[in-house]
């Protein structure tokens, strides 16, 4: 009788502990998480240079004898994960009225006083057919604004440059170039 009632606490002992048995379960998980990255560099829209125009209008003597600036808020917005130049150059030699012709160098281009919130070296441009340096080594940056004047001095506008040419309205392009350093 003692082996069975010793056979019977076992049972019921294994019976007991094996219910209250914990299975093992996950307690975590791991997963991995990729960040691909590429270099990028963009002339943002909200640039005031994109199909935007800018007009100089010579009505009266003083525009003529006078200097004029014409300043672009955001004219330039751009986006680069490395440092960038920003060139610029005119679409031709000169501003076109038909077969009527004015050089493109009577027009400088150069940062605002308020410049926005592009770094780098900013350099007056007077412009041309060849890409020339506006800004120099800006820093990377998101959405980085660059305010421009235009201007056409006095010494342009009262010389033979412009002085004598026929009435209209003369055109040319300008490009602007952020090219990644």
């Amino acid at each position: 009788m003692t082996k069975q009632i010793v056979i019977t606490a076992l049972t019921i002992g294994a019976i007991i502990l094996g219910t209250n048995n914990v299975q093992a379960q996950n307690t975590t998980a791991t997963t991995t998480v990729n960040i691909t990255l590429n270099d990028v560099i963009s002339i943002d829209a909200g640039s005031t240079a994109i199909g935007n125009t800018v007009d100089f209008n010579y009505a009266t003597a003083a525009d003529y004898n006078s200097d004029q600036t014409i300043t672009k808020a955001n004219s330039l917005k751009v986006t680069s994960t490395k440092n960038f130049n920003v060139k610029v150059k005119a679409g031709g030699a000169n501003f076109l009225n038909g077969t009527n012709t004015i050089p493109v160098n009577v027009l400088t281009i150069k940062a605002a006083a308020a410049a926005g919130t592009m770094g780098g070296t900013k350099t007056a441009v007077v412009l041309s057919a060849t890409d020339q340096n506006l800004v120099t080594n800006a820093p990377l940056g998101s959405a980085l604004t660059l305010n421009l004047d235009y201007t056409i001095p006095a010494v342009k506008s009262s010389s033979s440059d412009i002085l004598g040419k026929p009435a209209g309205t003369y055109t040319q392009t300008v490009t602007y170039t952020a090219t990644a350093l």
